[in-house]
């Protein structure tokens, strides 16, 4: 679209003018939601914004909650981090939210792809507005598993970058390929299941942020690691208080009624 084809992603050209592409495609989506509604007379009782999960209704338990439980999930590599910290993981945190360190963070336009501009226009476009076109078609529990197809196809884009790089044999460029579509359709189940869930789009917006932060966990790190028994059983233990604790702090009575599931003429035990 923009004939950058010589310059990489994280090249400031680049992401500038990939911003302007998504807020134009964030700014179109809703329309499209809005006319299907429409031409498929589909009632939800709610407004737009509503049924996108733009509302205030349990939204503090929505920032909260789902965030709570993605870091359960991501405990071993916390406490790695927090072990690798030479003055302690509260001194980082500590650190990186002063004002100095936030100014830097909104001016790096990286950072904000990344933490920000990335985490919001993909959740508004996959989650958002897909969810509650496919949700009225196949159910709730089906859009949970279909949604994010094309959450993982939308970034196959980067194969085509790596192969004008030239630094990376098409074996290696398509594993890695195929490896990110494996994980961004895990997160994009995880995410479509939050979102319907708690019927608020920070939810997910908020989680999407946080593992753009850690990244996929680095597991030989860990396996080398001096503290390995310790790093280990945390990796362990994140992912049991994430099974323990996922439906408990993903139950919709803290969240309110959630219009999306309004749009299935048989709510299924997903939406309960």
């Amino acid at each position: 679209m923009w004939r950058l084809f010589f310059f990489i992603r994280d090249h400031p050209r680049v992401i500038r003018r990939r911003f302007i592409s998504v807020l134009v495609v964030s700014i179109t989506s809703p329309f499209i939601v809005w006319a299907w509604t429409e031409w498929m007379k589909i009632s939800s009782g709610v407004s737009l914004t509503e049924l996108m999960g733009i509302r205030l209704e349990g939204i503090v338990p929505a920032g909260i909650l789902p965030l709570c439980l993605t870091m359960m999930l991501f405990l071993g590599p916390l406490v790695q981090l927090a072990v690798d910290s030479p003055k302690g993981l509260l001194f980082e945190i500590r650190l990186k939210c002063n004002l100095r360190s936030l100014t830097l963070c909104v001016r790096d336009l990286k950072w904000l792809r990344n933490h920000v501009v990335a985490p919001l226009t993909e959740e508004l476009v996959f989650r958002a507005c897909m969810l509650p076109v496919l949700v009225p078609c196949t159910g709730p529990t089906a859009a949970i598993f279909v949604c994010p197809l094309f959450f993982g196809v939308a970034h196959f884009h980067h194969i085509s970058e790596q192969l004008r790089s030239g630094q990376n044999s098409l074996g290696d460029i398509l594993t890695a390929a195929v490896f990110q579509f494996a994980y961004t359709y895990v997160f994009g189940i995880y995410s479509a299941f939050i979102f319907i869930r708690t019927g608020h789009m920070l939810a997910p917006v908020l989680c999407h942020s946080f593992c753009n932060s850690m990244g996929f966990p680095d597991f030989s790190r860990a396996l080398e690691h001096p503290q390995r028994p310790v790093i280990l059983l945390c990796y362990q233990l994140g992912v049991a208080l994430f099974l323990l604790f996922l439906l408990p702090l993903m139950d919709p009575f803290f969240y309110g009624t959630t219009p999306i599931c309004g749009l299935s003429l048989r709510p299924r035990a997903v939406c309960s």
